[in-house]
């Protein structure tokens, strides 16, 4: 099953939502007002469109997520990935590179994942 868009206020919503959940409708308004200013009017719209393409469940008033942040976030690079660098990998690397400066401990990190992907293991 392909992961449902999730567009950038959307994404800071269920940063919240992944936070706290599974939490009641009513404490995501107040959550959602205190920390992105928003109404409860909004609230409730992101909750049902979020509902209706499958990246939540609201039931008796009690949210919880469909989607992991993980699985949003990894449809989200894919995405960039084949936009923005006609899904070559290597370009993006190159670009991300190119531009960021990565400490040693980070490097290292890196190539620690690298050597598990080519042994077959995963994360």
């Amino acid at each position: 099953m392909e992961t449902p868009k999730v567009f950038e206020s959307e994404y800071r919503f269920c940063l919240i939502l992944w936070e706290h959940e599974p939490v009641k409708s009513s404490e995501l308004v107040a959550l959602c007002k205190e920390q992105l200013g928003w109404k409860p009017t909004t609230t409730y719209t992101v909750i049902k469109r979020l509902s209706e393409r499958g990246v939540l469940k609201n039931e008796n008033t009690v949210v919880t997520s469909l989607v992991t942040k993980d699985q949003v976030q990894a449809a989200q690079i894919n995405e960039m990935v084949e936009k923005t660098f006609e899904g070559s990998l290597p370009a993006f690397v190159a670009a991300f590179t190119k531009h960021q400066k990565l400490s040693d401990a980070e490097i290292d990190v890196v190539q620690q994942m690298i050597d598990r992907y080519r042994k077959g293991e995963s994360q």
